[in-house]
């Protein structure tokens, strides 16, 4: 008997085990799988990078003011040689100095106190734009990035959700082969108390119905199996428990003649796209090392209070401030330049030539697609002929034995029959569902 304050604690625990199961469908499970992807999420946190680099390369080309507060005390003020030649005049007749004529000059007092404040601006720099456009289409190209990557993350939780489907549509069929032969097995066993059944025909469906529990018990374990396979491709939680939505009949879903027979579009696919803007922003890298030997201007002011005194009552103060233009022109740089501007010519075309091998690939990717998908609906089709007709002749073979005129190794081989027809059946099924998200991912 429970006691009362046992039941929160059960239905608490109850609850717990209800909610750590969920059920997905395919694509319920794709989104998951994409909002918990690790690349996605670095890909996400590539965009902020992104956006921060062009926030610091816009800032090069604002103006830059800084201020600074310097202090300096001499215990020991630092002196100099005065020249011969500002001395000389000052000697006698026998070359001599005063005795109290210093040799010995400063120019500093023991306290100085600076107050500056700079500010400096470029004005022209061949580089800087073209710097910035680069970072505005880096951006771009992180994003084209993160689009790839959901595409990655979504192609593997769809590869990861199919097996599950498999199993369980075969597990649907043996349940129902195990139910009928029961059936059989019962009524066998009822011909034979009645002497018209010999005991090798219970024997023989036995051991099919063994074979059968046994066939079903294996598919659950490996349904375990591909399930986990499910929960990594999601990163979902291992120890968790998922349930799915969707069956094959419920994908299986008709191509299009657009997908079959619509002129390939290869700009469709994320990669080319990844692509063409990594050759956007080579081009870029190229234009950059031209206008690197471009002459540059900047412009720039300085303003400085300074204090002067060997104590803080009879100093003086003393103002600075200046203003200014620097032009700096690229005259040689030992054909650093030169190798920078050909080393980003070579890395152009080579992005370029890796573009058409990929366009390449991707068309064939297609075509294959495309072909694959039309067999295996041709193989559906065959499998369902099939199918109908071992089910008419199992269906033959059980009324001819009980009507006595068949032998239980003809309903052994007709059931045998039945059994592998329908695995192809459910193979076949499978292999176009592969072949249509195979076509999908080929073309997007």
């Amino acid at each position: 008997m429970i006691r009362l304050k046992a039941i929160p604690l059960i239905f608490f625990i109850f609850c717990m085990h209800a909610k750590a199961q969920e059920s997905f469908s395919l694509e319920q499970a794709i989104q998951y799988g994409i909002e918990h992807n690790v690349d996605v999420k670095n890909a996400n946190l590539s965009i902020k990078d992104a956006d921060a680099q062009i926030i610091e390369r816009r800032s090069v080309g604002l103006p830059q003011i800084n201020g600074s507060l310097k202090f300096d005390h001499y215990p020991q003020v630092p002196v100099q040689a005065i020249p011969e030649a500002f001395i000389f005049g000052f000697r006698d007749s026998t070359g001599m100095l005063p005795p109290d004529f210093e040799t010995e000059i400063s120019f500093l007092l023991k306290n100085n106190f600076t107050a500056s404040l700079n500010a400096s601006s470029l004005l022209f720099d061949g580089s800087y734009l073209t710097g910035l456009k680069a970072a505005r289409l880096f951006k771009d190209y992180v994003q084209a990035e993160l689009r790839s990557k959901e595409k990655v993350a979504r192609d593997a939780v769809m590869e990861a959700y199919l097996p599950s489907l498999l199993i369980t549509e075969s597990l649907k069929t043996l349940e129902k082969n195990i139910a009928n032969l029961s059936t059989v097995l019962f009524e066998t066993k009822e011909i034979f108390k009645a002497g018209f059944a010999e005991q090798l025909d219970i024997d023989r469906l036995e051991l099919s119905l063994a074979n059968l529990k046994s066939e079903k018990d294996k598919l659950e374990r490996q349904k375990n199996v591909t399930l986990n396979f499910l929960k990594m491709a999601m990163n979902y939680p291992l120890e968790g428990e998922i349930l799915l939505e969707d069956d094959i009949a419920t994908l299986l879903v008709e191509a299009t003649d657009q997908e079959l027979v619509d002129p390939i579009n290869v700009e469709r696919r994320p990669e080319i796209e990844v692509a063409n803007i990594g050759l956007e922003l080579s081009t870029l890298n190229v234009e950059l090392n031209e206008r690197g030997r471009w002459p540059s201007l900047a412009a720039y002011g300085a303003y400085q209070y300074q204090y002067q005194g060997n104590n803080f009552s009879n100093g003086f103060w003393a103002p600075t401030f200046v203003i200014g233009a620097q032009l700096n022109v690229p005259i040689f740089d030992g054909m650093s330049s030169k190798t920078k501007i050909e080393r980003a010519q070579i890395a152009l075309e080579t992005n370029q030539n890796r573009k058409e091998q990929m366009i390449s690939f991707i068309k064939l990717e297609i075509l294959n697609a495309r072909t694959t998908y039309l067999n295996a609906q041709e193989t559906v089709s065959d499998q369902e002929k099939n199918l109908a007709l071992a089910e008419k002749i199992y269906q033959t073979t059980k009324i001819k034995y009980r009507e006595g005129v068949g032998s239980s190794l003809e309903v052994t081989q007709a059931e045998q029959a039945l059994y592998q027809t329908q695995q192809n059946h459910i193979q076949a099924k499978y292999d176009l569902l592969l072949a249509k998200i195979a076509l999908e991912k080929a073309i997007q």
